[in-house]
């Protein structure tokens, strides 16, 4: 659904994996093993985009990076949901109102999509969403 590029690197004299997202200024964190970084990662990630959704910010799209270091992090499904959802919605040029009713909902079920604590859609609302965006969602 969304992921963003990590950099991960290991520092020999501190003997642990350092991550960093450069398409996220301070999202940071560092882990004992790769698969630990990566595992504290997507817990700093969903942190980092749940509390800049809660400040009204604009999320940052993810960059697409290539690399030895460079792996793609996906936040937790229901904050990837939410974030994609709203920067699906941007994308198509639609307002909240606009995109409720073309999925056929009332306003206040649509706005719950784009809410990193909310988002719960049920299976037909999913179809509904892939046909208006006309993109396949797979959750991770």
């Amino acid at each position: 659904m969304i992921q963003y590029p990590a950099k991960i690197k290991y520092s020999k004299s501190d003997k642990t994996f350092f991550v960093e997202f450069p398409d996220l200024p301070g999202c940071h964190t560092f882990g004992d093993t790769l698969q630990n970084a990566q595992e504290m990662a997507a817990e700093a990630l969903s942190g980092y985009l749940e509390s800049i959704d809660l400040r009204k910010m604009d999320i940052p799209r993810p960059s697409k990076m290539t690399g030895r270091d460079v792996h793609y992090i996906a936040p937790e499904t229901r904050i990837a949901f939410a974030v994609w959802m709203k920067l699906k919605r941007i994308e198509k040029g639609l307002t909240q109102q606009k995109a409720a009713e073309l999925l056929e909902i009332n306003f206040q079920s649509y706005q719950k999509f784009e809410n990193p604590r909310k988002a719960n859609p049920t299976l037909t609302t999913l179809k509904k969403i892939e046909k208006i965006f006309h993109e396949k969602i797979v959750l991770v």
